[in-house]
């Protein structure tokens, strides 16, 4: 199935997508490219507030300029958080087997990886939210949406990572 399309059944059948998503053999380069999406479509989804951050701030002194805000944001998404994310999934790997979870490290950074491409459209929506609306109570309102969805679908995958290797 196409990425799009499982993306939409992650909140459908999770387990199910996860399972296929998994593969059977582990491939670190489909992690980081999982990865890499989900970062790219988190800052495409930071565009919007940034527009409105910079546009209100215009003629302030020591303004910064949308160019700007985009390179900080582009650095801090596309360099900086997979390596917060390795160590999260490092993190929660370690958790997972501290619970008695037998699943890979591999499958744990999946779990993660794929709950943050899973979630990016809701992510998506949390910006225009913020770049058209601004703060309030509908921007805290899909801030919540997209926690509680990325936390639902990383500890559903996590589970399944970990319960796969048990029945294997």
């Amino acid at each position: 199935m196409s990425v799009t399309t499982d993306i939409l059944q992650s909140w459908v059948h999770p387990r199910r997508v996860f399972r296929r998503r998994l593969g059977d053999a582990p491939r670190e380069d489909r992690a980081l490219a999982v990865l890499m999406a989900a970062c790219g479509l988190m800052f495409v989804a930071r565009w919007p507030a940034l527009a409105r951050e910079a546009q209100l701030s215009a003629g302030q002194p020591d303004a910064p300029e949308l160019q700007a805000l985009l390179g900080i944001n582009l650095f801090a998404l596309i360099f900086m958080a997979p390596v917060i994310f390795y160590a999260l999934a490092g993190l929660g790997h370690l958790v997972a087997r501290a619970l008695g979870g037998q699943g890979s490290g591999f499958a744990s950074r999946m779990a993660l990886f794929w709950a943050l491409l899973a979630v990016a459209p809701l992510m998506l929506l949390q910006g225009l939210v913020a770049g058209f609306v601004g703060p309030g109570h509908a921007l805290t309102a899909t801030g919540a949406l997209v926690g509680f969805g990325f936390l639902a679908l990383w500890l559903i995958f996590l589970h399944e990572a970990h319960r796969k290797a048990q029945v294997t």
